[in-house]
C-alpha cells in the first residue's frame, strides 16, 4: 500500500486545536549546529526515566503490600499492569504518531506520565494505583514509541548509530541506578516516594520537548485508525504476556499457562489475517519481507531474552548459593548495565564507520563467551564480576547498532510504527527473559535432589545461564548471516 506525505499542516481555526498542533522551535535552536544533538538529549531524559521506573518499582512492592494491606496477588499487578497496557498500546500510539505528529505525542507523553506518576504517589487504595499504572503506562508508551523515531528523522544518517548509542546508555544507566536509587527513596521517605521522583524529571522533560524537539515535516495522512487491529494485537500481547508471568511461576505445563499461549497464537494468527487486509494497517507486515529487519527484530528480543533474564536470575543464586546480601548483589549486577552504558555510545560510532554487522556479530558472540564463563564461576566473584562485565559490553556493542538498523527501516513517514514495533517486541524479549530464567532456574534446582540447597541453586543458575548463552550464540549467527551493510 503506498502512502502519500502529508508535508502542510492546516492554520488551526480554534483556539483548542493549537492544542493538537506541533510548535515549530526558536530560531536559535534551530540554527544551532548541536540542535540535533539536543533532540537525542531531550530523548535520552525519556529513556532513562522509562528504564529507572521500570526497575524502581520492584523495591517498593512489599512496603506497597502492607501499607494497603493488598495480596500479593494485587500488588503483583503493580508491575504487571503497567508491561501489559505499554506492550500493548505502542504500536498503535508509533501509527497515530505518524499522523498527528511525534513531537506532539512524545511531549504530551511526559505530560501524562507525570500526572500519572503523581496519581500514583497520592492513591489512597490499590485500586487507585493500579488504574494510575495503566494511565502511566500509555504515558510511557508516547515516550518509548517516538523516542528512536525522532533520533532517526533529526540525525544525519552518518551518526545514527552514535546518537541510538547514547539513548541505549541512558537506558543501561537508568536500569542501573533503579535498585539502589528504589531502596534509598524506599527506606527514606517511603514507596510514594518511587513516584513523586518522577516528577521534576517530567517537567524538565516536558519543557525541553516542547522547544527543542522539531515538529514532523513528514507525516502519514490521517486515516482511520486501524481498531479491529488494535482490537486483536493487545489481547495478543496481553495473553502472551500474562502466559510467561504465570509461566515464571506454574511452569509451561500448567494448564492456564497453555490456555493462555493458545490464545496468544490464535490472536496473533487473526491479527496477522486481518493486517494482510486492512486497507490501512496498524503494522505494515511489509516490513518483515525484509530480511535486515525481520532479522534484527528477531535478534534484538534475543538479545533482551538475554539481559533480563540474567538480571533475574544472577540474584537469586548470589543471595541462594552464595549467601550474599540483597545489596551487595545488587552492586554486583549492577557491573552489568555499566557496562553497557559505557561501550554503547562507542559501539555506536563504529556501526556508522563500519556498518551493523561487525558490532552486532561480535558483541553477541563475546556475551555468548562471557554468559559461559559466568555459568562455570564457581562461585568466584571476581569471575563472576568480569563476566557480567563482559555480557554488558557485548549487548553494548549490539544494541546501538541493530536498533539504528531496524530504525531505519521502511520510510521517513513510518518511523513512529517502526519504533512501536520494535518497543513491543523488547517488551516481549523481557517478559520471556524473565519465564525462561524461572522455569529453567526451578527446573534444574528441583532435580538436584543432592548436596542441600545451594548446591540445587547452583544447578538452576547453570542451566538457565547456559540456556542464555545459547540463545545468545544463536542470535550472533544470525547477525552474522546477514548482507554487509555500507557504513
Amino acid at each position: 500500500m503506498s502512502e502519500q506525505l502529508a508535508l502542510v499542516t492546516p492554520e488551526p481555526k480554534a483556539w483548542w486545536e493549537r492544542l493538537f498542533r506541533e510548535p515549530a522551535r526558536p530560531e536559535w535552536v534551530r540554527r544551532r549546529p548541536s540542535a540535533p544533538w539536543l533532540v537525542v538529549a531531550t530523548v535520552c531524559i525519556g529513556a532513562f526515566m522509562g528504564q529507572l521506573d521500570a526497575s524502581i518499582v520492584t523495591l517498593a512492592i512489599p512496603s506497597i503490600k502492607t501499607e494497603m494491606n493488598a495480596s500479593l496477588a494485587q500488588v503483583e499487578w503493580v508491575a504487571l499492569i503497567y508491561l501489559l497496557v505499554l506492550v500493548g498500546s505502542i504500536s498503535a500510539i508509533g501509527r497515530l504518531a505518524d499522523m498527528l505528529g511525534r513531537k506532539l505525542l512524545y511531549t504530551y507523553g511526559f505530560g501524562l506520565f507525570t500526572l500519572a506518576s503523581l496519581g500514583c504517589a497520592l492513591a489512597p487504595d490499590i485500586t487507585w494505583l493500579l488504574a494510575a499504572r495503566a494511565v502511566q503506562a500509555v504515558g510511557a508508551a508516547m515516550l518509548q514509541a517516538n523516542s528512536v523515531a525522532l533520533i532517526r528523522t533529526s540525525m544525519p544518517a552518518g551518526k545514527l548509530g552514535k546518537a541510538i548509542g547514547l539513548q541505549g546508555a541512558a537506558q543501561a544507566v537508568g536500569l542501573a541506578m533503579g535498585p539502589s536509587v528504589g531502596g534509598l527513596l524506599v527506606g527514606a521517605g517511603g514507596w510514594r516516594w518511587v513516584f513523586y521522583v518522577n516528577i521534576p524529571a517530567g517537567i524538565i522533560g516536558l519543557v525541553l520537548g516542547w522547544f527543542l524537539l522539531p515538529r514532523t515535516q513528514a507525516k502519514a495522512p490521517r486515516v482511520r485508525l486501524d481498531w479491529i487491529g488494535l482490537l486483536l494485537l493487545m489481547p495478543a500481547t496481553g495473553a502472551l504476556l500474562l502466559a510467561l508471568s504465570e509461566a515464571s511461576r506454574l511452569g509451561f505445563a500448567n494448564p492456564l499457562v497453555a490456555a493462555l499461549l493458545t490464545a496468544a497464537l490464535a490472536f496473533f494468527a487473526a491479527f496477522v489475517f486481518w493486517e494482510r487486509r486492512a486497507p490501512h494497517p496498524l503494522v505494515d507486515l511489509g516490513l518483515f519481507r525484509t530480511g535486515t529487519f525481520s532479522r534484527g527484530i528477531t535478534t534484538g528480543l534475543l538479545s533482551y531474552l538475554v539481559l533480563f533474564g540474567v538480571l533475574f536470575v544472577t540474584p537469586l543464586y548470589l543471595e541462594a548459593a552464595q549467601s550474599m546480601p540483597p545489596v551487595q548483589a545488587g552492586l554486583l549486577l549492577t557491573i552489568l548495565p555499566i557496562g553497557l552504558a559505557l561501550i554503547a555510545p562507542v559501539a555506536g560510532t563504529l556501526a556508522d564507520r563500519l556498518g551493523a554487522r561487525v558490532p552486532t556479530t561480535i558483541g553477541m558472540a563475546l556475551a555468548a563467551a562471557s554468559l559461559a564463563l559466568l555459568a562455570f564461576s564457581g562461585g568466584n566473584l571476581w569471575l563472576a564480576g568480569a563476566a557480567l562485565a563482559g555480557i554488558g559490553v557485548g549487548l553494548g556493542l549490539f544494541t546501538p547498532a541493530n536498533n539504528a538498523t531496524v530504525a531505519g527501516a521502511g520510510h521517513t513517514h513510518q518511523a513512529g510504527m517502526v519504533s512501536g514495533v520494535m518497543n513491543m517486541t523488547r517488551g516481549v524479549g523481557t517478559s520471556l527473559g524473565v519465564a525462561f530464567g524461572a522455569v529453567l532456574y526451578v527446573l534444574a534446582s528441583g532435580t538436584a535432589t543432592t548436596g542441600g540447597h545451594a548446591l540445587a541453586s547452583s544447578a538452576g543458575f547453570e542451566l538457565a545461564i547456559g540456556v542464555f548463552a545459547a540463545v545468545a550464540l544463536l542470535a550472533a549467527i544470525l547477525a552474522v548471516s546477514g548482507k554487509r551493510q555500507a557504513a
